[in-house]
């Protein structure tokens, strides 16, 4: 192995040639990788080296010396400090390129399709027409600053710092100013914010949710108690800025020591205890607690076009895994004979029971459960229920266990329709779909968090023969209704990316060769050697997991949905990966 002799603040010039998960820009000096935040594909920069391990480094961007073609001037004030939207200073349309490619290129290098395959049904990433002002819900932590006034803002990338923003770009206007209201309301009153340290203090987050449609919206304090003074005074302020549109007011208590966001229940001071929205042409409940899609302009079209890959004539059985409030199952029930949606969180399944009910939705129900568990009550001669002739599933981002997809392979359905937030993830699972006897006919990556490096797609798996139309787009997705769509299609072959191949780089993994064993122990005692890093379970679970390997069923299992857990940083998955490797795990 060759050796490298950088070290802490040498100077470097480096082409960024890719972009990593958390958006950092990859290139690399005479073979080294070096991870640069705030840096894009194409630029040509002078840097500072600020860390380097044995397979890569970090680096500061001290000077660009040539510019990227994609580069652009952020719009918000708060662009290099907050750890949100990590692309901003990108193009949009060079963002939905890159997206276009990560979907494309896992598909090939992990789910083991060919080049040819992939650019022929993997169709056009949907985006949005004003990539702007998209999110209907935001929490917003609130600590003490030096002036010794609470001041509200979001966390600084990988810390718990606050950075204060104006106006977030990607939220409604109007919560600037609700924010301020319960900051001056604060202020008034003597209140103090929360102080994770001691565990003193009283106000730890204000959540406030909008619903597009209807235009009602709801205002939550996450307080480290269970009352708060002057509640009249904190209904005035707020209520003056949305005299007609502001129809719920509440405080959820949590005094837990931990990252938990939301306690388990909520006390209604104004109002209702709930908005309602529309999504899909179905009514919803909103509570502080309840999960619901954060971009609505984007389920509307993500969610057609699992419609759409469903072909529904009126008759089939659906199951829906992984349902969680029933939005994709309600959709689904108005064009199916029949649908099953199973979640694991009872909370959920309750909102979508409710759900159902004030939607008057009959060929519906919910059931409680692992998917793989509800699964063999729908074989052949195990229980009461229907085989389906279509599953659906929409995983979180570690993708499907390997139980529900062989629970599935045995169920045997017509078709399945996967709905993914994580490439990586999907590409191991239709790998193991393939192998099952299913076809891949088509995938669309769908742009839910422009700005992000996240993106979603919807993939459609057949084991039967069905109507395939063509490679255009459907009703549902036509592009007039989806707004900006990236030119990739058929005969307008998607540009090849000059990605560096990383050693620990989750797309270059082979999922098919999982062998080796290694203990937790072995992990951290070889990480702690070979980099320094101190690595804790859950971080070891998360990027095992990641992998596609199995880990126990406590591990990086968040404590409620809206838990904010730790989350392992790239350096020290890096270096985490390298341990697996090490160890023949991968």
């Amino acid at each position: 192995m060759k050796e490298y002799s950088f070290k802490k603040n040498d100077e470097i010039i480096l082409t960024i040639d890719d972009i990593s998960d958390d958006g950092s820009g990859i290139g690399r000096s005479d073979g080294f990788i070096f991870f640069v935040k705030n840096t894009l594909p194409g630029d040509r920069i002078k840097a500072k080296v600020m860390k380097v391990t044995k397979s890569y480094g970090f680096a500061r961007c001290m000077e660009i010396i040539d510019s990227s073609n994609g580069r652009c001037k952020a719009r918000c004030s708060a662009f290099e400090k907050c750890g949100g939207c990590s692309l901003q200073n990108y193009r949009y349309e060079k963002q939905l390129e890159y997206k276009y490619n990560k979907v494309k290129n896992d598909l090939i290098r992990i789910g083991g399709i060919s080049a040819d395959e992939v650019e022929e049904k993997l169709l056009p990433i949907v985006g949005m027409d004003d990539p702007y002002r998209y999110r209907n819900k935001a929490q917003y932590p609130v600590r003490m600053g030096k002036d010794g006034k609470p001041h509200a803002g979001f966390f600084a990338g990988h810390t718990h710092s606050v950075i204060e923003t104006d106006d977030c770009l990607i939220e409604p206007e109007i919560n600037s100013k609700l924010l301020d209201a319960v900051l001056n309301w604060m202020n008034k009153n003597h209140v103090k914010a929360y102080d994770e340290e001691t565990g003193k203090g009283l106000v730890r987050h204000v959540l406030i949710r909008h619903g597009f449609t209807s235009g009602e919206c709801q205002v939550n304090l996450v307080i480290n108690g269970s009352k708060i003074p002057d509640e009249a005074g904190l209904i005035k302020m707020l209520t003056d800025i949305m005299p007609d549109d502001l129809k719920s007011i509440t405080v959820c208590p949590n005094t837990r020591r931990d990252n938990v966001i939301l306690g388990d229940s909520y006390r209604t001071i104004f109002g209702e205890g709930y908005i309602t929205d529309t999504l899909v042409g179905i009514t919803f409940k909103i509570s502080p607690l309840s999960f619901y899609q954060v971009n609505p302009i984007q389920t509307e079209k993500l969610y057609g076009l699992a419609r759409d890959y469903a072909c529904l004539s009126g008759e089939e059985e659906v199951l829906d895994l992984y349902c969680g409030i029933g939005t994709i199952s309600l959709m689904l029930s108005k064009k199916a004979g029949h649908v099953t949606g199973v979640e694991i969180v009872d909370r959920a399944i309750k909102d979508a029971k409710e759900n159902a009910r004030i939607n008057a939705i009959g060929n519906s129900e919910f059931i409680t459960g692992a998917a793989e568990d509800v699964i063999q009550t729908m074989l052949p001669g195990e229980g009461n229920r229907k085989t389906p002739d279509v599953v659906v599933v929409d995983p979180p981002r570690k993708g499907c266990a390997r139980s529900c997809i062989d629970a599935i392979l045995t169920l045997s359905p017509e078709r399945v329709v996967y709905v993914s937030c994580d490439p990586a993830t999907l590409a191991r699972d239709i790998k193991i779909f393939r192998e099952g006897g299913y076809e891949l006919l088509k995938a669309t990556p769908v742009d839910m968090f422009p700005h992000s490096s996240h993106v979603e797609t919807v993939v459609q798996l057949s084991k039967g023969d069905i109507d395939r139309g063509s490679s255009e787009r459907s009703d549902a997705v036509k592009a007039g209704d989806f707004g900006m769509i990236s030119g990739y299609s058929k005969g307008n072959k998607a540009p090849e990316t000059t990605n560096v191949k990383i050693d620990f780089s989750l797309e270059n993994l082979d999922m098919s060769e999982l062998g080796g064993k290694a203990t937790y122990e072995q992990i951290k005692d070889y990480v702690r050697e070979q980099t320094g890093f101190r690595v804790s379970t859950l971080y070891i679970s998360q990027v095992k997991r990641k992998c596609g390997l199995e880990v126990g069923e406590s591990y990086n299992k968040p404590k409620s949905e809206d838990a904010k857990q730790p989350q392992c940083t790239p350096e020290k998955e890096a270096a985490i990966m390298q341990a697996l490797r090490h160890y023949g795990v991968i």
